[in-house]
Order: C-alpha cells, then sequence, then structure tokens
C-alpha cells in the first residue's frame, strides 16, 4: 500500500536538495566501507545451574577416624559432558592426538590399574595399586582415561600410559618423603612427564634435589600450585606463601578455576602461578565400581594440565621439557592467571621465541604493508563522482517536477503581464 501524499511544507529547495545529496550518500558510502566480522565465542558455555547429581570424590579421609573407611564405589552415571571438557575443546582436541607413546607419572593417593577405562594403561609401584581415597584413580581418568562406555567423558590423552605413584599416605595426608621417592621413581622409569597433585608447606632440599634430577633428565614436572583449602576455617586467615614442589624452578605450577575462568572464594593465596585449569564440577572415575563422581580442587586442574602436557609432547616429540611448557604458556587464554588452552597448545605454530606467529609479541621484525594510497585516492575520487552524478540527476528531476506542478497552477514567468480583459 502506498502512502498517502504528503503536502507540501514550504521546505527551501537547497534543504530538499541537501536531503537528496544524503541519501544518496547513504546509499552509496557503505559499498566502500569493509564489514567488520562478528565477535568470536572464544570459550564454550558451561552446564546449567542443577549440574550433574553425582556422589562427590574426597580429596583425603578423615585424618582424625581411627578406622579407615575407604570411598565406596559410585552407583550413578554421569549423563552428559561436564563443562570442563567443553572448556577444553576435547572432542576436537582428539581428531589430532591422544597422547599416545606418553607416559605420565601421577603422584597421588594411587590408582586402581583395573578402572574403567584405564585397564591396560597403568602401571603401580609400591602400594600405589592401592587408592582407598579414590581421588587418584579419578584424576588418571582425567589424564588418560578412555571414558570406557562413554567416550566424550574421555581424558586428555587417553592414549597415554599412567605410572601410578603415592604421595601420601592412606588416607590421603601428602608426606615430603614419598614425593621425593615417588619424584626419582619417575626420574628412573623416564617417565615424560610428572604430575605432582599435593601440594607441600615446607621447602625440602632432597626434594629440590629430586625434581632438578627430573628435569635433566627431560621429564616436565607439573604441580598444584596450593594444597586444597582447609575443610574448617578459612582460607583468607592462611598468608600467601609459596608451595612446594610447585615453587622450585621449571616446575609447572597450576591453580584451579570455576567455569566463569576465576579462582574459587575460598582458594589459598599464592603467587607465581603458571597457569589455570578447570577444577570445580569435573566427572570421572573411581577405583571401585563403573559409576561416576564429581571432583574438583587443585590435584584436578593438576591433572588437566598433565594431560595437555602429554598431549603436547606425544605432537611435538622433539620439543624439549622447556619448550612443552612455554608452548602450554605462550597458547594459554589471556587472563589474570592464563587458562589452559590445550587444543591450542597442540595446534598452534609457534615462532622461535615460543610466541604465536602473527601475534602481537612478535613485531620484531619489520613488515611490509602493501601501499594503497593510489587505490585509496580512485576510490575516493569514485565515491564522489558518484556523489556528484547522483545530485546533479536529484536536481534535474526536482527542476523538472517543479516546473511542471508550476504550469499546472498558472505560473507565468516574471514580466510576462496578464491576459487582456474583455
Amino acid at each position: 500500500m502506498r502512502p498517502p501524499a504528503r503536502r507540501a511544507t514550504g521546505r527551501p529547495r537547497a534543504g530538499r536538495l541537501l536531503y537528496g545529496v544524503s541519501l544518496a550518500a547513504a546509499l552509496v558510502v557503505p559499498v566502500a566501507v569493509p564489514a567488520q566480522a562478528a565477535p568470536v565465542t572464544l570459550t564454550p558455555a558451561a552446564d546449567g545451574a542443577k549440574g550433574q547429581e553425582l556422589p562427590g570424590m574426597p580429596t583425603a579421609l578423615d585424618a582424625r577416624a581411627e578406622a579407615v573407611a575407604c570411598t565406596p564405589a559410585s552407583k550413578e552415571q554421569a549423563k552428559k559432558q561436564d563443562w570442563s571438557r567443553q572448556r577444553l575443546d576435547l572432542d576436537r582436541l582428539h581428531r589430532h592426538t591422544t597422547g599416545s607413546g606418553v607416559t605420565v607419572a601421577l603422584i597421588s593417593t594411587g590408582v586402581d590399574p583395573g578402572a574403567e577405562g584405564l585397564d591396560g594403561r597403568v602401571t603401580a609401584q609400591g602400594q600405589a595399586a592401592d587408592d582407598c581415597v579414590g581421588q587418584g584413580t579419578f584424576l588418571a581418568g582425567l589424564i588418560a582415561g578412555t571414558g570406557g562406555p562413554t567416550p566424550r567423558l574421555a581424558g586428555v590423552a587417553p592414549g597415554a600410559k599412567i605410572l601410578a605413584l603415592r604421595g601420601t599416605d592412606r588416607r590421603g595426608q601428602p608426606d615430603p618423603a614419598l614425593v621425593t621417592a615417588a619424584v626419582r621413581a619417575a626420574t628412573t622409569a623416564e617417565a615424560d612427564v610428572i604430575a605432582v597433585a599435593v601440594a607441600l608447606p615446607r621447602k625440602d632440599t632432597a626434594l629440590t634435589r629430586a625434581v632438578a634430577e627430573a628435569r635433566k633428565a627431560g621429564a616436565v614436572v607439573v604441580a598444584s600450585a596450593t594444597p586444597e583449602p582447609p575443610s574448617r576455617g578459612s582460607a583468607d586467615e592462611i598468608p600467601s606463601r609459596t608451595y612446594w614442589p610447585a615453587g622450585e624452578p621449571g616446575v609447572l605450577a597450576v591453580a584451579d578455576m570455576l567455569p566463569a575462568g576465576a579462582r574459587p572464594d575460598a582458594a589459598l593465596p599464592t603467587e607465581g602461578i603458571d597457569l589455570a585449569a578447570p577444577g570445580a564440577g569435573v566427572v570421572s572415575g573411581g577405583p571401585r565400581g563403573k559409576g561416576h563422581y564429581l571432583g574438583g580442587g587443585v590435584a584436578v586442574a593438576t591433572a588437566y594440565a598433565a594431560g595437555a602436557v602429554a598431549a603436547v609432547r606425544a605432537t611435538h616429540p622433539e620439543a624439549t621439557a622447556d619448550a612443552v611448557a612455554r608452548r602450554l604458556t605462550a597458547t594459554a587464554y589471556p587472563a589474570d592467571i592464563p587458562q589452559l588452552d590445550v587444543y591450542a597448545a597442540v595446534t598452534t605454530v609457534l615462532g622461535d621465541a615460543g610466541a604465536p606467529v602473527g601475534g602481537a609479541e612478535r613485531a620484531a621484525e619489520p613488515v611490509a604493508v602493501r601501499d594503497t594510497s593510489d587505490t585509496d585516492r580512485a576510490t575516493g575520487r569514485a565515491v564522489l563522482f558518484v556523489l556528484l552524478g547522483s545530485a546533479g540527476v536529484l536536481s534535474l528531476l526536482w527542476a523538472g517536477f517543479a516546473v511542471t506542478r508550476a504550469r499546472a497552477r498558472g505560473w507565468r514567468p516574471a514580466g510576462a503581464g496578464t491576459p487582456d480583459q474583455g
């Protein structure tokens, strides 16, 4: 339906001409302006507020209890992939690598060699095959689990092997002597990655030497930046400090993060964190049964980082331990604490200094920029020509329209007089 004709408003001809020119410009100029790309979503959305209802995996058992009651088997099965695997883009990562050929030494509460999704790829030394707490087996699933009948719950490097070592007593309490012996055993076994999923409050000379020997042997050492927060009291009452072996030179110190990227409110304060990885609402299996648990904390983040190191070592076998660590930090998602991006760590092409090619930090070499001044001037002349041409056409059309309307109303040129009466 055509709109009704508008009555004359007495607008000056110059104003109408300017309106016509502006309309022509609005139709022409946007063609010469490049469109802006839509922003890319860098992080997938987390699960809904309700999440998955699964039993929790403890980080340790009650040290005050007279009898040791191991974590019971879970009777629940996870119904969907959790946010952490979506965040790390593991489905796409596994099309590039599964970590095959890499051995990860996991120093934790032990690992059950027959656990779902781990059978045939776990070697447990000493008492490490007895995982009463269950956390070590839970972490092993995040590093190298296949997910069993649920492939979308696979770990970061489902083709890697696990060397299980005890760094705690049977209740999950860290022991410096056990951690030191475990690091040395991992070095002797020529593990490619050593994941220390515990944190000690005091520096230990023997542990310092053991870590230095492991790094000299070519292993990438990944360690929890802090212990888990206390179950009683407030973490705010604990001053910031360095924990070990995360504080040793060359060790990749890892902290946990929530789906939004922030550290938990109760997290213990520390400095020198190299990476943050998912550490809340994470799904994995345990040492008893085929059910799933929900776990979280710094040890969970450390396991994810260790799996990422295994994926990088499998994809870049020629890279030194220091180069692997640099690759993980250089490709991390930028934030107050760089956030682990394992897919980028595996696939990004790095420069000699370890920075992503094409990144802002790689502007040391002069860049030849094509001279587009001639093209810009030609484009400007073309736009001006179109504008002037459009204005001229509009002026002629307006003049013709005005003369036609004036004649229809009996308009005569000035000085022509009036017709004789009578």
